[in-house]
């Protein structure tokens, strides 16, 4: 039932509050300046209380985002690949121990708005300075959370919609083509030879050589490798999929030989010591890059580096994106610029076919 309250407010205007207390559900509470308004609004909620559609405003209220984040990580986290796992647990639990205390009714658009800025500019140092994370971070941390709110919709209906489809994501920049010279190629494989990390120069052969991952190619066992099709079968990749990876080359002879020496004990090709995680080599390769003289070159750039091989070799952007594992060719169109220098040669040939001279 619904009970009327008039009020004075402190301006000394008189105000109607209206309480309506049905069993089964939390109490609704709304203020108006007029009485017909008030009753009006007390007429339309006990209806959709009763006929049950107000239940999902009543669980937005009810539960908090931090709850959502805990049943998501709990539930639905799980069944992703361990790289995504990593990376989307880390975002959500951000966005937990920011907000986590609202429900999720107050977790509105500009709430949103707000701690993304706050999440762009950065965590503070020991220095106290900030250094800002990059437009790329915080759209995967936006995309963690807008994936949390699409399943409280639809699978847990504790919201009617979410407020992330009102929040702009930050602009990034045009992707990074960062790719090995002939000649630094050859002083980067010649300081991972000489490392003394014995794996090294595996893990980087193979990177150049199929465009794999760092942790697609760490996390690698001899279940994966089938060396008479010669492929390496990556059972869990950023996209959460299986991808082949063609072993042809100098990859394929590393394997072969690192497979006349492996461990026993250990079902990784890569292993640390123990055994039972796969070894770091952020160490090593910062050591190697800096004996070859390589400078703005990270780890995923050997990525770069095949699909720029690739490109380079007449490759189309279909056949780049199938080897690289991408879905949609908008993330391997950054290479098209290298496909048309080689391609022009063929358009050459075909004008000098055509209209003839030189």
């Amino acid at each position: 039932m619904a009970n009327f309250e008039k009020r004075k407010t402190r301006e000394g205007k008189v105000v109607h509050r209206v309480r309506i207390r049905l069993k089964g559900y939390p109490t609704e509470t709304a203020t108006f300046d007029r009485l017909t308004d008030a009753k009006k609004w007390a007429s339309s909620m006990e209806s959709s209380i009763r006929e049950g559609r107000h239940f999902k405003t009543s669980e937005a209220k009810r539960r908090t985002l931090g709850e959502m984040v805990d049943r998501y990580i709990r539930d639905v986290l799980p069944k992703k690949s361990e790289v995504m796992q990593y990376d989307q647990d880390r975002h959500l639990r951000w966005w937990k121990s920011q907000i986590g205390e609202k429900s999720l009714a107050d977790v509105t658009a500009p709430v949103l708005a707000e701690y993304r800025d706050k999440l762009a500019k950065g965590e503070k140092r020991d220095d106290g300075t900030c250094k800002p994370r990059s437009a790329g971070t915080v759209t995967r941390y936006m995309a963690a959370l807008s994936h949390a709110f699409t399943i409280a919709i639809k699978e847990w209906q504790w919201i009617d919609d979410t407020p992330m489809r009102k929040v702009q994501k930050p602009k990034e920049p045009r992707g990074r083509v960062r790719f090995l010279s002939d000649g630094e190629r050859e002083d980067l494989l010649k300081a991972c030879k000489n490392n003394k990390e014995s794996f090294l120069y595996t893990i980087v052969v193979i990177a150049l050589s199929t465009g794999a991952r760092k942790s697609e190619i760490l996390n690698l066992t001899w279940a994966d490798i089938d060396l008479q099709r010669k492929v390496a079968v990556l059972q869990q990749t950023k996209n959460d999929e299986r991808r082949a990876l063609p072993l042809a080359g100098e990859a394929l002879q590393c394997i072969k030989d690192l497979a006349g020496v492996r461990r026993i004990d250990t079902r990784l090709l890569f292993p640390d010591e123990s055994g039972k995680k796969p070894i770091l080599i952020r160490a090593s390769w910062k050591k190697v890059l800096r004996e070859a003289g390589i400078e703005d070159f990270k780890f995923h750039d050997l990525r770069h580096s095949a699909a720029s091989y690739l490109a380079m070799s007449g490759a189309s952007l279909a056949e780049i994106a199938e080897v690289l594992g991408h879905k949609t060719l908008q993330m391997v169109k950054r290479y098209s610029h290298l496909s048309e220098q080689h391609t022009a040669s063929v358009v050459s040939k075909m004008n000098k076919k055509i209209f003839g001279g030189g």
